[in-house]
């Protein structure tokens, strides 16, 4: 037997580099999560954005006031209700 060491060296020997491997991963996927904008995902900078999201922003960015933000949304929503020709 070695000095000090009892039979559980050789289980931590072999428990250490994967214990090493799933920290240096959580380190990379931290990174690289933080690095693309957070931990949201990636669904809304995959779909292509909508008509009503181009509406929204445009509220919300002052670029159009009340009144034309519900004109367009109601002009949006008969769109979608009428049959594709």
């Amino acid at each position: 037997m070695m000095w000090g060491y009892g039979p559980g060296a050789a289980w931590w020997m072999m428990v250490m580099p994967v214990i090493w491997l799933v920290l240096i991963g959580l380190i990379v996927w931290a990174v690289v999560a933080l690095t693309r904008g957070g931990f949201r995902g990636r669904d809304n900078r995959d779909r292509p954005e909508t008509p009503e999201d181009i509406l929204q922003r445009r509220f919300a960015a002052g670029e159009i006031d009340a009144d034309a933000y519900r004109q367009a949304r109601e002009t949006l929503a008969e769109r979608h209700r009428e049959p594709p020709r």
